[in-house]
């Protein structure tokens, strides 16, 4: 079971900042998320918002450039905003960081990536950018799974795909009818359903074709202990330390309830059972 911070650990820094996807390491992550948007003049940057409003001080430093919006701002004007203090003093005068300083972070934390492209409107030279940027380290290529790209933008998934054959791909959706998960399948290795979506029934039919889940956003112990039934292969969570520890405490019990349990043809069932080691016949009898 993997455990992704979703963009970093939110819940202990501000999102999609160097401090949060530090602290995702120290919360026992193994996996982190992170939210890729263009500046104005072709730069990538960690923003989850189309708008800058919410989780930078850009009101104040550009109080006449409403509404805002990420792809209207230099990387040299973004890298002047405060992207900290709205989260706590503590943090004041952190920086919005770019795309590779996200995964430079990452790598030296030994963490894998979940990259998610943002973008408004479907835009048929966004993936070779990003593709160039993501290759730009051949880090992230070398080791299956260390890179993964998700968007809801289907065709941008499949573009990149193309691009970046050694990352893995995933789709987000609303939505994942059976012939949809089969084309899917096609150029993409996870399906990351919203967690409310997800069913025991999704996970098996999209394990029959290759695919891996991971549900999102995962914050209370009842929903997490609902994916691990349900047999997702990671969660998403903005508090990765409490559902790791659900995670292993929920194997654990696992493990503990199985341990002394042994498989067993039951003759007037005609299909095999689990029954307690202590009700086995000995050799001699």
């Amino acid at each position: 079971m993997i455990v992704i911070a979703h963009r970093g650990a939110s819940c202990y820094a501000p999102e999609n900042t160097i401090p949060a996807f530090v602290a995702a390491r120290e919360c026992g992550a193994t996996m982190v998320e992170l939210d890729v948007r263009q500046t104005a003049d072709g730069a990538f940057v960690a923003m989850h918002d189309a708008s800058l409003r919410r989780t930078t001080d850009v009101c104040r430093v550009f109080p006449d450039r409403r509404p805002w919006r990420v792809g209207d701002f230099t990387l040299a004007e973004i890298r002047r905003l405060d992207a900290g203090s709205w989260f706590g003093t503590r943090f004041q005068g952190e920086r919005v960081p770019t795309v590779q300083e996200a995964l430079g972070v990452l790598r030296h934390n030994r963490l894998r990536a979940l990259v998610e492209l943002k973008a408004e409107r479907p835009d048929p030279t966004l993936p070779t950018r990003l593709a160039r940027c993501l290759r730009s380290d051949p880090y992230w290529g070398e080791e299956s799974g260390r890179l993964v790209v998700q968007s809801f933008h289907r065709g941008a998934v499949r573009q990149l795909a193309r691009l970046v054959p050694e990352a893995h791909f995933a789709v987000l959706a609303p939505t994942y009818g059976a012939f949809a998960l089969a084309q899917v399948a096609e150029y993409a290795k996870f399906i990351n359903p919203h967690f409310l979506r997800v069913r025991p029934s999704l996970v098996r039919y999209a394990h029959s074709l290759g695919l891996e889940i991971f549900g999102w956003t995962v914050n209370g112990p009842k929903a997490t202990r609902r994916l691990v039934r349900s047999g997702v292969d990671g969660i998403i969570t903005d508090f990765p330390d409490r559902v790791a520890m659900a995670v292993r405490t929920g194997w654990e019990r696992r493990i503990r309830g199985t341990a002394f349990l042994t498989v067993r043809h039951d003759r007037t069932a005609g299909r095999m059972r689990t029954v307690p080691r202590s009700n086995r016949r000995t050799s001699n009898g």
